[in-house]
């Protein structure tokens, strides 16, 4: 079994109330963060890869575009900006490009990660859609 990672970078701003920060997390500031993404299986016999990963970039693609420079709280579908979410969103919106295994986001200035694993969907791992075999 392999596992194959993909990461990006996206620079985005947020704010959050009733932390023990107060007001540093309540008022508007910004984070650099990266995250990856994780694809577990075999690689195919004919093409050698677990997953092409010009289909990965496509989703992740997207997913930047959602969340790149822009106000966290905003995003409609993140909820409450947090670590946590962030997570799970970008999961929401790639896993249908492979098995996903993983999601972890990045705050590497604050020295701060979290790492969504949901459920792994039933598919073959060169499939493109779940339920596809």
């Amino acid at each position: 079994m392999w596992e194959l990672t993909k990461s990006f970078r996206f620079e985005a701003a947020h704010a959050l109330s009733g932390t023990t920060y107060g007001k540093r997390s309540e008022e508007i500031h910004g984070h650099s963060f990266r995250a990856e993404v994780t694809i577990r299986g075999r690689p195919d016999a004919a093409t050698g890869m677990v997953l092409d990963l010009g289909i990965l970039d496509g989703c992740i693609g997207e997913v930047r575009k959602a969340l790149d420079h822009k106000l966290l709280n905003n995003v409609e579908g993140l909820g409450v900006p947090t670590l946590e979410s962030l997570s799970r969103f970008i999961w929401d919106r790639v896993q249908h490009a492979g098995r996903v295994t993983k999601v972890s986001v990045y705050r590497d200035s604050c020295n701060e990660s979290c790492s969504y694993f949901g459920p792994i969907p039933d598919i073959d791992c060169h499939s493109h859609r779940p339920g596809e075999r």
